[in-house]
């Protein structure tokens, strides 16, 4: 592979907007898939007479085993193929699985299907990132990446609230219909209405020859001590924070004694309303700070994750279910920012044609470490405290997932000392 710099002023991409907020709304009904079953844990517990383990593997493992081991061949075939047709293709899959929840009579029925999202969400983000830096330059990368990150909060905003509005009306079967088949709409206007970008136009770099071998595109990344102490940092972050993502509804039930209609619209304000206001406040936040020091890449998710502590502890302490809402305003706001530097990284920190792989591999840690063992571990120590016959024992897993954020803190800092030099090697 070669890859040159072409001497001329950064190009006007035409219609890049329009791309960026087409694969910001399927990321949206991406998460809109993955979280309706967030805040309808409680009543298929219920029906279904499963135990809170049983809740953590539902919306973690086993959706994330599928969703990050896919994601490395798919990233692969998009670092060599169309990946427009590669995201539509992934978002029909993913959104008819998602009708099929409804189907479920039993918890396997229902791991099955959940397997079958993360089967077609594999194929979302990797090319996704990978368009978007075609289309964006570095100096408003995390800007755009922070917009197409808010794809996550506005998916937990629709997703609770249309769960929790659905589930009062019909009952939970429903909701999980109505969410699915939108996206098979929406499939075929990613196929057909956006462009597949040119590679590096943003960098004003040509790519003209073969995408680089698996081994080669590995060795290159373990070269980049910045992007594994970054990935390992946003990994303790993500374990936590999935954790807090799959409970929180069901910590404010049981706690408050309130029903999935009473909390879904709150939760999905604070999560994805402020959590998606937060992601493009903090992008743009990083961008203009990363134009003096790229190492405010890393150093801003370590800032953030020292803020959210304290509120995120004082949230599972309130005496009221306004106070805990009122805690979790900080948490929420700064949430994201880990997600989209960690997308924005994975762009920057490595060469052209590695690019889908590197948020593959970034995505497939996250996701399986992350995502698959954030809310297992919180529900296996949930149902330890129960045993030992602890008052909230939910709430007491919870206060020891934030363990987790302490410890990214260390990670964080240790990438910013070669951010810098590591950035530059991959733009060579």
């Amino acid at each position: 592979m070669t890859s040159t710099t072409i001497p001329t002023a950064a190009p006007k991409i035409s219609g890049r907007a329009w791309v960026l907020a087409v694969l910001t709304l399927t990321y949206t009904f991406n998460h809109v898939d993955r979280q309706i079953l967030v805040i309808l844990l409680e009543p298929i517990k219920n029906e279904l007479g499963l135990a809170d383990s049983q809740l953590g593997m539902l919306t973690g493992l086993a959706f994330a085993a599928f969703y990050a081991t896919l994601g490395i061949p798919v990233a692969m075939w998009a670092d060599r193929g169309n990946r427009r047709n590669i995201i539509a293709l992934a978002l029909t899959v993913w959104s008819a699985m998602t009708a099929l929840c409804g189907l479920a009579q039993t918890f396997w029925h229902l791991l099955l299907a959940r397997m079958g999202v993360g089967v077609g969400e594999a194929g979302g983000t990797p090319p996704a990132t990978s368009m978007i830096a075609d289309l964006y330059p570095p100096q408003e990368r995390a800007t755009a990446l922070g917009i197409y990150t808010s794809g996550i909060g506005l998916g937990i905003m629709a997703g609770f609230a249309l769960g929790g509005y659905v589930y009062e009306l019909y009952g939970w079967r429903a909701a999980f219909f109505i969410a699915g088949v939108p996206g098979l709409l929406l499939a075929l206007t990613v196929r057909f209405a956006i462009p597949e970008p040119v590679r590096g136009l943003a960098d004003q770099r040509k790519d003209d020859g073969p995408a680089p071998s698996l081994g080669e595109t590995l060795k290159f990344i373990f070269s980049q001590s910045s992007y594994l102490w970054l990935l390992a940092g946003c990994l303790l972050i993500c374990i936590s924070a999935n954790a807090f993502l799959v409970f929180t509804s069901s910590h404010l039930q049981r706690t408050y004694g309130l029903t999935p209609g009473q909390v879904s619209l709150p939760l999905g304000i604070l999560i994805g309303g402020v959590g998606s206001i937060g992601a493009v406040v903090l992008g743009r936040v990083c961008d203009v700070l990363s134009k003096k020091d790229l190492r405010w890449r890393p150093l801003i998710i370590a800032v953030c994750a020292g803020i959210a502590l304290p509120f995120a502890w004082m949230f599972l302490r309130a005496q009221s279910v306004e106070l805990a809402y009122t805690w979790n305003i900080v948490p929420s706001f700064i949430g994201l920012i880990y997600a989209s530097v960690a997308y924005t990284a994975s762009q920057e920190l490595v060469k052209l044609r590695m690019r889908s792989f590197a948020s593959a591999f970034m995505l497939f840690c996250l996701t399986l470490i992350g995502i698959g063992c954030g809310p297992w571990i919180a529900g296996l120590l949930s149902d330890h405290f129960a045993g030992q016959g602890a008052d909230h024992p939910l709430a007491r897993s919870l206060e020891i997932m934030l363990l987790f954020n302490v410890s990214s803190i260390f990670c964080l800092l240790m990438a910013t000392r070669s951010y810098r030099k590591d950035a530059a090697r991959a733009a060579e």
